[in-house]
């Protein structure tokens, strides 16, 4: 699994929805690693937060479970071209 933040997006103008949602795993100081995530109406700041796990595999695995909950619920990943 690559470091690179992933960036998810949701939008849905009959219903005025534009959604992004950000995640990525870091390592932490103690040798374990850090799951980020921020989320919010695209043009915002958002809301940020931070889970803390005791090993890679552990964060990679609820990155993993975000992401297939997220896609479920119509986020989607954005493309290259934007």
């Amino acid at each position: 699994m690559t470091s690179e933040p992933l960036l998810l997006t949701r939008r849905d103008p009959t219903r005025n929805m534009a959604r992004f949602y950000v995640l990525n795993v870091e390592p932490d100081l103690f040798n374990g690693a850090a799951l980020t995530r921020n989320w919010g109406r695209i043009g915002t700041k958002g809301r940020f937060r931070i889970d803390l796990f005791e090993s890679r595999q552990e964060a990679e695995r609820r990155f993993l479970a975000l992401v297939s909950s997220k896609v479920k619920r119509g986020y989607r990943q954005r493309d290259e071209t934007g």
